[in-house]
């Protein structure tokens, strides 16, 4: 596993940009850039289950089963994969996910004069590390054009 880390600044208050981020619906805003329609269902609470889903195209619903690891409100969330959906089914235990089961996704808000350090880290394997590499900048200025407005 290799850990990627991006961060952007956004003029706006870290409660702002955390509520933005973490929204329903403004997640569907900037998660576009990974999976047109991106959703979740669940809550951020520490130790809750969130299901990250989006249609597949083929009219099935697909996406990650997580956990919430850690949430200090307005600094640090911290998001555990557990497994994948697919076909709207969830696997936590097949060989497939055992490999990604564990990985870690945390963002961190540091707020300056205004100004919030949104730092985005998180353990990818070399198959998706480019993918993420393009995908995670334009959806961290997304959320700063969509957050500043």
């Amino acid at each position: 596993m290799e850990k990627l880390t991006f961060s952007i600044a956004i003029y706006a208050p870290k409660e702002k940009v955390w509520d933005t981020m973490l929204g329903a619906d403004t997640y569907r805003i900037w998660t576009e850039v990974f999976m047109p329609g991106s959703y979740f269902e669940g809550n951020w609470s520490q130790g809750s289950k969130i299901l990250f889903l989006a249609p597949d195209g083929k009219g099935n619903i697909s996406g990650m089963v997580s956990k919430i690891k850690a949430n200090r409100l307005y600094e640090f969330i911290s998001i555990e994969h557990l497994g994948f959906v697919e076909n709207g089914k969830e696997d936590t235990s097949s060989e497939a996910v055992k490999s990604w089961t564990g990985n870690l996704e945390n963002y961190t808000f540091n707020e300056k004069n205004g100004t919030t350090e949104v730092l985005v880290e998180l353990d990818t394997d070399e198959e998706h590390k480019e993918m993420f590499d393009s995908t995670w900048n334009e959806a961290l200025k997304k959320l700063k054009t969509i957050t500043e407005d």
